[in-house]
């Protein structure tokens, strides 16, 4: 299926590169780069690109480009989910998924691609396994290896290969049964300047990290999940009883892992949790502007806003900005022309405020339209799209239900203990 996988950097450079078969040469990167001109921003090149003998499929993680090359036809979203997996197992072996890590740990990144994919099909994708494969680089494993001249794969094939679970390693043992569920939602809306909303979708993802004895058997029922939407799951759900009764089941891998990803459309009802009062003007006369953005939170919210940044892409015109901020820092970029305004936690008591004035080019055209705000912020225990879990129920080898399950729900996160 995959034939070959190269990582390149976002100035364009191959710093790795990974052949199942017979060899590609690099040139064939060259209408990757091709595409990649014509789209401009990293974010918009095509996912796909169509060669005479070639497929190249990618995807954009971290400032580097995951592309494959593929000789047949495939459904290209099980490529892009592998490549996924990829950029995913990096992160966790590594503790982040950028270049200068891939190139300092380039033998152990060899040995997981290796195992990872079997002659181009994909094999073991699992971190718990993955780990019992090929054990995770640390400081005194390095010496050993050093010294000793031998590597990181393991001796023995991991249980969970041979198992009909091989997401699962077989004889987990625990003291304290543990399972850690968080919900994490992002906001995508667009706001017009009286602040209504013209459109808003909410993207979400459950992570666990399951630390549980033998081999459980977990039920997890949500108050309301009909509004969830273009749902994903990890392989280890079973998706048929997710279709009948709207219920997670699934015997979890061990340790760290996403159950799932959804979407909710914007027909439901999505809160934002904020609002923002612009004023940003050009004058006829002179090459001047004025720009005033205050920062609020709704009355409904109840929360503490966090990691609060307002940022607004500037008309090629503008060359400087003189504001004042009354809480947190600013910056102008007078070669992208871009401003940044870093707020941090938001005041309630006293709402931030920026404002100020901006120096355009001489004899320049006022601009014709307005630019517009992105707002970035994080809100803890808080999911906006309103989903709950109504129960979760733990069953062991013989499916008895698990003794003294303490449920503790908050919103946003909530955790087990047995």
């Amino acid at each position: 299926m995959i034939h070959s996988l190269f990582l390149i950097n976002s100035a364009g450079d191959i710093f790795l590169e990974k052949h199942w078969k017979s060899v590609i040469s690099r040139s064939v990167c060259d209408y990757f780069f091709e595409a990649q001109t014509k789209a401009g921003d990293a974010e918009n090149v095509p996912p796909v690109i169509r060669t005479p003998h070639h497929y190249l499929i990618n995807i954009y993680r971290e400032k580097i480009f995951f592309v494959s090359v593929i000789q047949t036809e495939v459904p290209p979203l099980f490529v892009i989910e592998f490549l996924h997996r990829v950029a995913e197992t990096f992160q966790d072996y590594f503790g982040e998924c950028s270049e200068s890590v891939v190139k300092d740990n380039v033998v152990i990144v060899y040995e997981l691609l290796e195992e990872m994919l079997d002659n181009g099909f994909p094999l073991a994708t699992e971190s718990n396994i993955l780990k019992e494969l090929i054990k995770p680089p640390t400081i005194l494993r390095s010496m050993v290896n050093t010294i000793t001249g031998s590597s990181n794969v393991g001796e023995t094939l991991p249980t969970g290969q041979l198992s009909t679970i091989p997401w699962r390693r077989a004889g987990v043992k625990y003291t304290n049964n543990e399972a850690y569920f968080d919900v994490i939602e992002e906001i995508d809306a667009i706001i017009d300047k009286s602040g209504a909303t013209v459109c808003a979708e909410i993207q979400g993802v459950i992570d666990a990290c399951v630390k549980l004895t033998g081999m459980p058997d977990l039920t997890l029922s949500f108050m309301n999940p009909r509004l969830l939407d273009d749902v994903s799951f990890h392989p280890c759900v079973r998706f048929k009883r997710w279709e009948s009764e709207r219920v997670l089941s699934f015997i979890p891998p061990d340790g760290n892992f996403r159950l799932m990803s959804y979407h909710v459309s914007a027909q439901n009802l999505v809160a934002i949790p904020i609002y923002v009062k612009q004023s940003i003007s050009f004058f006829e006369s002179g090459a001047s502007g004025r720009l005033d953005i205050t920062v609020g939170p709704k009355q409904t919210m109840g929360k503490q806003v966090e990691a609060l940044r307002v940022t607004v892409h500037m008309p090629r015109v503008v060359l400087s900005a003189h504001l004042s901020a009354t809480q947190g820092t600013h910056t102008y970029d007078p070669v992208t022309k871009v401003l940044v305004w870093d707020i941090g936690k938001l005041n309630q008591q006293k709402l931030p405020n920026l404002k100020g004035g901006l120096s355009l080019q001489s004899g320049a055209l006022r601009p014709e339209e307005n630019p517009s705000l992105n707002i970035d912020l994080k809100i803890q225990q808080l999911a906006i799209s309103g989903l709950k879990v109504c129960r979760l129920d733990m069953y062991g080898e013989k499916y008895k239900p698990f003794k003294g399950v303490k449920y503790i729900t908050k919103a946003g996160k909530f955790q087990v203990r047995t």
